[in-house]
């Protein structure tokens, strides 16, 4: 699978611009400020109906104009696929496939694999739960729309709750039988969504371990485990134990929306006890890890988008990273990057055609 031709009307920083791109690979190279990133979002956007960087579609549009448009000419097992994105102040964002709207954009997820690694993937180590829960739902949800699905219905019943939560603190008042139907249904979707978290995490992270040796060197020891109060206790019982809690705080204190991530080096969380050059290979294998991992459930090559990669890593993990890139299982990849020189010189060593856009 891969891009051809992308076009961008009143996106962010552009007013009118299209690109022809190569089959492999794609740089986009010039100062701060000029929109290489936002170049990238748009074809994140395209796979995901969202941008990467700023879910709120509002924020997406150029400044002075009230609508944008983002189109893109795929081909994907032969066959054409043309996608449109697009947004207009006060309505709801429509994708398009083939001029055909999608009834829920949630029903697009997936179809065109996609992976990013940016210096936005930080917030993996440095930020809450909730970041880290996103980065997996995001991968399982590619390949899984069972999923997907559940994630939504869970949410849901989610914020339901809370507000009934909300509103018998309000009233001074309370109701098991109601409060147990949402616990129910909640144990239901929940239990679903844990036990194939789990089940992703076995797969997933000897993946991701294989990565980082290949990008350290194998230097040091890592691991990446679930973390859930609901490895030892079912979600029904969790939620009758936690009822005094929940109603004295108006807000469900536990499920699955309550799960993390443990990111470890050498047995000791990476956000305390990781260089910065480790965590940004930690985040580079997570992400290598997550291609391959999709790549193998979609059976198609996902596209890879590298914004601003080779800042802040040392010469050999560079090397590391643009020998597993020249490896034969890449398809197309798009690469931001300030230096035109240091951009060229690193891709010379890929054998691989491409193309470099100087904005």
């Amino acid at each position: 699978m891969f891009l051809k031709k992308l076009s961008l009307v009143n996106y962010k920083n552009f007013e009118s611009r299209e690109f022809e791109f190569d089959r492999k690979i794609n740089c986009f190279v010039g100062s701060n400020g000029i929109g290489k990133t936002n170049i990238l979002d748009s074809i994140y956007h395209l796979s995901f109906g969202k941008s990467y960087f700023n879910p709120l579609a509002t924020q997406n549009v150029r400044h002075g104009a009230d609508f944008f448009v983002i189109e893109g000419e795929f081909e994907k097992n032969g066959r054409e696929e043309k996608i449109v994105c697009s947004f207009k102040k006060s309505t709801k964002k429509i994708i398009k496939r083939n001029g055909k709207t999608y009834d829920k954009l949630s029903d697009h997820i997936g179809f065109l694999p996609l992976v990013i690694i940016s210096p936005a993937d930080r917030d993996l180590i440095m930020e809450g739960s909730e970041t880290r829960r996103k980065f997996i739902d995001g991968v399982i949800s590619q390949s899984d729309k069972a999923y997907l699905q559940d994630l939504i219905k869970y949410n849901k019943v989610l914020a339901q709750r809370n507000s009934l939560l909300k509103y018998f603190a309000l009233n001074h008042t309370f109701d098991l039988d109601t409060l147990s139907v949402y616990n129910g249904q909640l144990h239901e979707y929940g239990s679903e969504i844990f036990k194939k978290r789990v089940a992703f995490l076995k797969v997933f992270a000897p993946i991701f371990q294989e990565q980082y040796g290949s990008i350290s060197g194998g230097v040091e020891e890592v691991s990446l485990s679930y973390e859930s109060k609901m490895l030892e206790d079912t979600l029904q019982s969790l939620l009758e134990k936690n009822i005094e809690r929940d109603r004295a705080l108006q807000y469900t204190g536990v499920g699955i929306h309550k799960d993390d991530l443990g990111f470890e080096i050498d047995g000791h969380p990476i956000k305390k006890f990781g260089s910065q050059g480790q965590q940004k290979s930690y985040l580079i294998a997570l992400k290598f890890a997550q291609f391959q991992f999709i790549q193998e459930q979609a059976k198609t090559t996902p596209i890879l988008l590298l914004d601003d990669i080779f800042d802040k890593l040392d010469e050999q993990r560079v090397g590391h990273i643009i020998a597993l890139v020249d490896d034969k299982n890449f398809g197309q990849l798009f690469i931001s990057d300030t230096h035109a020189e240091r951009t060229e010189n690193v891709i010379k060593n890929i054998h691989q055609s491409y193309k470099i856009f100087k904005l």
